[in-house]
């Protein structure tokens, strides 16, 4: 169930933003980690919590400080992080969220996607939809175009 969470954070990102310069690859990291949080619950939990997406945040601000190329090239993943927890729901988990400050105890957290399994497939269904769309939209069915992808990260939209 990794689909939605790709496709949603490539296109918000692409229409936010606009940046032909944007480096989606770990964008694309940042919206998958928090998928094991959302298969195992418990302590796995944590990849979709503020808190985690806050320190990530943290780190790659102050490794990136003077470094600007750096930091626009790994910016992607604690938005990334982000993002999942928009499209995936995981604020309906006040006690997921807000880790640690509604409590320290994680082990007996749900696991949301066992829990939202029909809504899950739903969304993975519109996800391959829009991942479709956006294939022919950015040419990535064209092998040049993913290997430009692929060594880049950037993403031509016309």
């Amino acid at each position: 169930m990794v689909i939605w969470f790709v496709i949603t954070a490539v296109l918000t990102i692409h229409f936010v933003f606009r940046d032909p310069a944007f480096d989606y690859r770990l964008l694309i990291v940042g919206s998958v980690i928090p998928v094991v949080g959302d298969i195992s619950g418990g302590w796995g939990s944590v990849l979709n919590t503020m808190g985690f997406a806050v320190v990530v945040l943290g780190i790659v601000m102050v490794g990136s400080i003077g470094k600007r190329e750096r930091r626009r090239r790994t910016l992607g993943l604690p938005i990334g992080l982000l993002l999942h927890m928009v499209f995936g729901g995981a604020w309906s988990s006040v006690d997921i969220f807000w880790w640690p400050v509604s409590g320290l105890n994680l082990g007996d957290a749900p696991a949301l996607l066992r829990e939202h399994w029909t809504s899950a497939i739903a969304r993975e269904a519109i996800g391959i939809a829009c991942a479709l769309w956006m294939m022919r939209r950015t040419n990535l069915l064209n092998p040049d175009a993913r290997r430009t992808f692929k060594e880049s990260g950037k993403l031509h939209f016309p």
